[in-house]
């Protein structure tokens, strides 16, 4: 694998970590100040489609090389 096409899927999994830390944050906030159930979901929503994204992005890196 070149060196560009390594950078660039890190640098695809960092972004789409950044995102899910963030939805993960948001979603401890929601649950500190006591917000509705449905802001909470989103959180939990958001966070998981994260997690699935990196997967999917490291098994693509794999099968193609992005």
């Amino acid at each position: 694998m070149s060196s560009s096409k390594k950078s660039t899927i890190t640098s695809v999994i960092t972004l789409v970590s950044i995102g899910t830390i963030c939805w993960v944050a948001a979603g401890v906030v929601a649950l500190a100040i006591g917000a509705e159930s449905k802001i909470i979901w989103t959180c939990v929503v958001g966070a998981a489609l994260g997690v699935t994204g990196i997967r999917y992005s490291i098994r693509r890196n794999r099968k193609s090389a992005i």
